[in-house]
Parts: structure tokens; C-alpha cells; sequence
């Protein structure tokens, strides 16, 4: 399981746990909230670039973790 599942996987439990205990902190929400999403388009970015190192792409980035 690559990390950024793992990072996406914690900053949207962080933001559970934010609106559950302090929903009234509106920097931690928008934070943990701000986390998940970038997390979610990193993951798209990843599969991405790996189906096209897989396809052997020219433009693909070549590298570990890709393959």
C-alpha cells in the first residue's frame, strides 16, 4: 500500500475526529479537510503517471514504487 493512501487515511480521520470534538476550531477543519483532498488528488496523480510508466509511456516518470 503506497504511504500517500496511508497519509489521505489519516488526515481523514483526523477530520472525523475534528468534527466530532471541536467542530468550532475552523483552522483544524479546514486543515485536516484541506489534507484529505490533496491527499485524494496525489493518489490520482500516482495511478496516473504508474499506469503510464506500465504502458511505457515516453512522458512517464520512471522511478522506485512506480512499477
Amino acid at each position: 500500500m503506497p504511504a500517500i493512501v496511508v497519509g489521505t487515511a489519516l488526515w481523514v480521520l483526523a477530520l472525523v475526529v475534528v468534527l466530532l470534538f471541536a467542530r468550532d476550531h475552523t483552522v483544524l477543519l479546514w486543515t485536516c479537510l484541506s489534507g484529505g483532498v490533496l491527499g485524494i488528488i496525489g493518489y490520482g496523480i500516482f495511478t496516473w503517471q504508474r499506469s503510464a510508466a506500465r504502458r511505457g509511456s515516453r512522458t512517464a516518470q520512471h522511478g522506485q514504487g512506480l512499477e
